[in-house]
């Protein structure tokens, strides 16, 4: 989630379409890597792309209008979390015990993340990297 993100983001800073080998360069990573994530947005209508001379991806949406819970569906819904439960011992009395209680934890924890990534918009992102922006180069602008 936070790669996309970067990559959507460093795409909302750019006035030109950016090609996957930029993009990738920015994330240290293969442009193949980085054609993989933008045609599934692609399909989902975030990205469009432009094949040729001067084309590459660029955004095709409303950054107001987009959320991060509207990114992590695009991306399909992986999961929240890289802990999780233990499921070596099924019939293991102390495993049921633990699992029963990390599932409500991770359950709560799950719906507040969500409920979060709705309230955060790509606008309020880019917005953020901005105001970054202006005060790393020590301007301000009112």
């Amino acid at each position: 989630m936070s790669g996309v993100l970067h990559v959507l983001l460093h795409m909302a800073e750019r006035r030109e379409p950016a090609t996957s080998e930029a993009l990738a360069k920015s994330m240290n990573t293969n442009s193949a890597v980085i054609r993989r994530i933008l045609a599934g947005l692609r399909d989902k209508g975030f990205v469009q792309s432009e094949k040729g001379h001067g084309g590459g991806w660029t955004l095709c949406c409303d950054l107001t209008k987009v959320s991060l819970l509207d990114i992590y569906a695009a991306l399909g819904s992986p999961s929240l979390f890289a802990i999780g439960n233990r499921s070596g011992s099924p019939d293991c009395l102390v495993e049921q015990a633990v699992n029963s209680a990390l599932d409500q934890a991770f359950h709560d924890a799950g719906h507040l993340l969500l409920a979060r990534f709705s309230e955060v918009t790509l606008a309020m992102l880019s917005a953020n990297v901005r105001n970054r922006n202006r005060s790393r180069s020590g301007t301000t602008r009112s």
